[in-house]
């Protein structure tokens, strides 16, 4: 993989140019990408054009290539939200997100695949680590790309579990900060309460530095020797349903904070916590239907039966039973606020073998719902060589510090049974 810390270094050192840059990536792209597929879109001659840009120096990304999961809108690219009804699509105006990148001296090299309409739909793309085996979805082409060394950043979405688990799957790191930390102006809605924008890097401290460059927020935890955080293990009402190498990888990443200093307590969730898991079902799809009533209405022939099965069933919520979900999930987000950081599954096991299913986000749907900032921390595998990724919550507006944890068990990790 490529860690865009160090490729920054490099490129502030004058040891590396970003076309140099743009170079690699698209060295690696040219071998994998016919395997991968994580790529919709690819603009190599734009992205020279704009490395060459002599002001880069001077911008916290300093030229780092970039990609955008496919729902983000480009101006100078198509943006086709992985359905056919928008095929050749052309916005008249880039994503707030896909701005501030440039801004901040990244070079946008194309557009990550994303399923269709960010949905359950499973994608073309495969997982780099074992291409018979899902990336996992939504935001499947922008995790590939970066497992398989062919973009140091991108850029995907969460609305239920569409950063963490796919990170997981492909084993990188990934930040779903606190609910629209991320500008979502010029995103292509799922669901207005829930969708947040979110960053995969190699490690911890590569997507800390790429969202601070962006938002211009402190958030980088590159150089410091991050503290011992007060950990909660939670294993919720669903931790029989994680795999036995998940349930073992979780407790592991536990037992080795400890012994690297951290303080790790058993969290009992209040009953009102877990009530509000399904309500994020509900919020979810009421809210779906609706961000996409334009294409249900007009191109109905043109979704996936997958897709159309599940908005049918999302046209019977009713008004009352969405506001009751709503009111669930603000009572519950009031009870969250007297911990630290939390412990807990980033998936319910490793990337399954096949793709009939982009995975189950079971162990996401709640702290997107909580609007809570997760990182995923890798390190982890099972007796299969295939990444187990273990996630870290933190506290809504906490971000620097649920990445601060982060870092912390990963270089734990790290240190006890390496890379």
């Amino acid at each position: 993989m490529l860690s865009a810390l160090d490729l920054a270094a490099r490129l502030e050192a004058g040891d590396l140019t970003p076309r140099a840059v743009v170079e690699l990536c698209a060295e690696t792209i040219a071998a994998r990408e016919k395997d991968v597929s994580a790529f919709v879109t690819l603009d190599l001659a734009g992205a020279r054009r704009a490395a060459d840009d002599t002001r880069l120096a001077s911008r916290p990304l300093r030229g780092l290539a970039v990609g955008f999961k496919d729902i983000f809108d480009t101006a100078d690219l198509p943006t086709q939200y992985g359905s056919p009804v928008y095929a050749g699509h052309r916005p008249a105006a880039d994503a707030t997100a896909v701005v501030l990148t440039r801004q901040a001296g990244g070079v946008v090299l194309g557009k990550t695949v994303t399923t269709q309409f960010a949905s359950l739909v499973p994608s073309a793309t495969r997982n780099p680590r074992k291409l018979a085996h899902t990336p996992g979805g939504s935001s499947a082409g922008s995790a590939a790309a970066v497992a398989a060394g062919m973009l140091p950043i991108a850029f995907g979405t969460q609305t239920a579990g569409s950063v963490i688990r796919p990170a997981a799957f492909c084993g990188v790191a990934a930040f779903k900060p606190s609910y629209r930390l991320i500008p979502m102006v010029g995103v292509k809605d799922v669901a207005w309460h829930l969708d947040t924008a979110g960053l995969f890097g190699a490690g911890v401290a590569d997507v800390a530095f790429a969202a601070a460059a962006i938002l211009q927020r402190e958030l980088r935890v590159d150089g410091i020797t991050p503290a011992a955080p007060r950990i909660a293990l939670a294993h919720t009402h669903l931790w029989p349903q994680a795999s036995p190498a998940m349930q073992q990888a979780v407790e592991t990443a536990a037992q080795i904070a400890v012994g690297a200093g951290a303080k790790v307590t058993e969290l009992q969730l209040p009953p009102i916590v877990e009530d509000a898991y399904e309500a994020q079902f509900t919020i979810q799809d009421y809210e779906n239907i609706r961000t996409l009533a334009f294409e249900y209405e007009r191109h109905r022939d043109r979704i996936d039966p997958l897709l159309c099965t599940q908005l049918e069933r999302a046209s019977a919520i009713s008004a009352d039973e969405y506001d009751a979900a709503r009111r669930l999930a603000s009572r519950a987000r009031q009870l969250l606020a007297d911990y630290d950081v939390i412990l807990t599954p980033s998936a319910a096991g490793a990337a399954p073998r096949g793709f009939a299913t982009t995975g189950d986000p079971m162990f996401n749907r709640l702290w997107t719902l909580m609007g809570a900032p997760c990182v995923n921390v890798t390190g982890l595998n099972d007796e299969n060589g295939m990444p187990l990724g273990v996630q870290i919550v933190g506290r809504f507006g906490r971000d620097r510090a649920a990445l601060e944890a982060a870092l912390f068990v990963e270089q734990a990790i790290v240190k006890k049974v390496g890379r």
